[in-house]
């Protein structure tokens, strides 16, 4: 954690995917039509308290979210949905804060508290890959 600490002191975003370093930044896949985990994704994020949805474009597989900081900071979140095929959808996330200086390592934790509530939500249907 120290470790991103330090790397927020000079970047202010970001992301998940395939070739993530880190693992807890790997791309998530559930074993869900894609309709159905953006139904559970939407709700989580109109019950968790921080969050404000602000736009969803459901055929296009994109969820954008406003989240303040204990700073008082914004940070705009992406969650976007893959369907990869009828059964299984993949989840990519992006965190960027506004402003000019670094995060100090929030979107980083940002989008591990997203993941970790998924995967809560989702337990039952989550993939490896």
């Amino acid at each position: 954690m120290l470790k991103r600490t330090l790397i927020g002191l000079i970047r202010s975003h970001e992301t998940t995917g395939e070739k993530a370093k880190d693992p807890a930044l790997k791309t998530r896949y559930y074993k869900l039509s894609k309709d159905q985990v953006w139904d559970e994704v939407t709700n989580m994020f109109k019950k968790m308290n921080g969050y404000k949805l602000l736009h969803e474009v459901k055929n296009v597989g994109e969820i954008v979210v406003e989240r303040k900081t204990v700073t008082g900071r914004t940070q705009d979140i992406t969650l976007t949905l893959f369907g990869i095929n009828p059964l299984k959808t993949a989840i990519d996330i992006y965190s960027a804060s506004r402003g000019s200086l670094g995060d100090l390592g929030s979107n980083y934790r940002t989008i591990l508290e997203i993941y970790k509530q998924l995967d809560k939500r989702l337990a039952s249907h989550k993939m490896d890959q």
